[in-house]
C-alpha cells in the first residue's frame, strides 16, 4: 500500500509545494456579486423592447440596484452556485403618431425582488410600474409587460445557466489553495477552508431533516383559494382555530392557535405563497419553508401543492398533520355550510368529491 509522507511515488494525491489546486479537488469558493452585477448590467442596460411598432418606442435604461450575495463553490470539479438577488431597473417609453410627433414621453421601473438559485428555472416575479397612468401610458405599460417581460425572464434564465457552469470561474481548472505539503509532511493538523468548513457543517446539519409534500385538489377558483389562505377570518372558519396573518411579504403570520408563526417571503395572488414557517416546540433558530402553489388546470379546478423543507426528522409527523389538519377542517366546514344552506356559491368554492390526498415524506 502506499504511504503519504515516505517518498513513496505511488502517492499521486498529495500537496503540491506551490499550493496550486490542481482541477479544483479542494474547496474553493468565488464571491460573485461583481460579476453578477457586470453581467445583468451588459444584457439589460440600454435594451431595446420596440422600436417603433405601433407607434411605441421602449427601451429598458439602466440597472440601477443589485443587491444580495452570490457566490460559486467548487470542490472536487463539483460546480455549486448560490445566489439570492433583488434587482431594479429603470426604462423609458414613447408613443409618436404617423408623423414622428411625440405623444407622450415617460419613464418606469421594473422589480424583481427575489432571483435565488432555489428556484432556479421557475420565472420570478417581476413588478412593473409606470410613471404616466392615462390612455396612452396604459398602453405603453401594455406593450412592456408583452414584450419587455419575456425579454427580462430570458436574461435572469442566461444568468441562472451561466451561474450553473461556474459563473467567472467556468474553464478555471487551478486555484490556489491554503496549506502546504511541508505542513502535511511535519504532521502539523491543516485547517480547513472557512468555505468548506460552512459546507461541511450544513450538511450535517441537513442530514437530520425532512421535506414533506403534499397535494389537494379543490373546486374553486385558484384566486379564491389564495384568499381564503391569506384571510385571518376565513382561516379562522376553515380551522376553527385563531390566526394572525400579514397579507404583505415580510409581514409575520401565526396560525393554529399560535402553533405555528412565521414569515411571507414572496406572495403571488392567485399563484403561489412562500414562507419561513416555524413551530412552538422547536428549537430556537429553527425554521422550515413552505411554498404553496395553486395551479388551476381548468376553470373551477384548483389543485394545491405543498412542499416543506428543513422539517426536523424528530418532527415530521406533527407537521405532517397542520397541513392534513387544514385540509380537512376545509372538507369539514363546505359540508356544514352545505347543510345550513351557506355555501359559497356565488363564488365557486367546493372541495372536490375526486380529493387528492398525497402526502409524501422525502429525505
Amino acid at each position: 500500500m502506499a504511504k503519504f509522507g515516505e517518498g513513496d511515488k505511488r502517492w499521486i494525491v498529495e500537496e503540491r509545494p506551490d499550493g496550486t489546486n490542481v482541477h479544483n479537488w479542494h474547496w474553493a469558493e468565488t464571491d460573485c456579486l461583481e460579476y453578477s452585477r457586470t453581467l445583468f448590467t451588459n444584457s439589460l442596460a440600454n435594451l431595446p423592447i420596440l422600436t417603433g411598432d405601433g407607434g411605441l418606442f421602449i427601451r429598458i435604461t439602466t440597472l440601477d440596484k443589485l443587491e444580495g450575495e452570490s457566490y460559486v463553490n467548487i470542490r472536487k470539479g463539483k460546480i455549486i452556485p448560490g445566489y439570492e438577488l433583488s434587482l431594479k431597473l429603470s426604462w423609458h417609453g414613447e408613443a409618436k403618431d404617423a408623423s414622428e410627433n411625440s405623444l407622450l414621453s415617460a419613464t418606469g421601473s421594473v422589480e424583481i425582488p427575489y432571483i435565488s438559485d432555489e428556484n432556479a428555472g421557475e420565472a420570478p416575479e417581476i413588478r412593473i410600474s409606470f410613471s404616466d397612468d392615462g390612455p396612452i401610458g396604459k398602453r405603453i405599460k401594455d406593450a412592456f409587460v408583452s414584450k419587455g417581460k419575456p425579454l427580462i425572464l430570458e436574461k435572469v434564465k442566461e444568468y441562472e445557466e451561466a451561474m450553473s457552469k461556474g459563473g467567472p470561474c467556468r474553464g478555471a481548472s487551478t486555484v490556489s489553495a491554503p496549506g502546504s505539503a511541508a505542513a502535511a509532511a511535519a504532521g502539523t493538523k491543516v485547517e480547513l477552508p472557512a468555505a468548506e468548513k460552512k459546507h461541511k457543517e450544513k450538511e450535517k446539519e441537513k442530514r437530520g431533516f425532512k421535506t414533506i409534500k403534499m397535494t389537494e385538489k379543490f373546486r374553486c377558483r385558484a384566486v379564491d383559494l389564495y384568499e381564503i389562505m391569506m384571510d385571518e377570518n376565513r382561516w379562522r372558519g376553515f380551522t376553527q382555530s385563531n390566526a394572525k396573518i400579514s397579507k404583505d411579504v415580510g409581514g409575520e403570520f401565526t396560525i393554529f392557535d399560535g402553533s405555528v408563526n412565521g414569515i411571507n417571503l414572496d406572495l403571488k395572488e392567485g399563484q403561489f405563497i412562500h414562507q419561513k414557517w416555524r413551530f412552538g416546540n422547536w428549537p430556537d433558530g429553527v425554521f422550515s419553508t413552505v411554498k404553496l402553489t395553486f395551479e388551476e388546470p381548468e376553470t373551477g379546478v384548483t389543485l394545491v401543492k405543498l412542499v416543506q423543507t428543513d422539517v426536523p426528522e424528530e418532527d415530521r409527523w406533527t407537521t405532517c398533520f397542520m397541513p392534513l389538519r387544514f385540509g380537512m377542517a376545509m372538507k369539514q366546514w363546505w359540508r356544514t355550510q352545505r347543510e345550513a344552506g351557506e355555501i359559497l356559491s356565488s363564488r365557486g368554492f367546493e372541495p372536490s368529491s375526486a380529493l387528492v390526498f398525497d402526502v409524501t415524506i422525502v429525505n
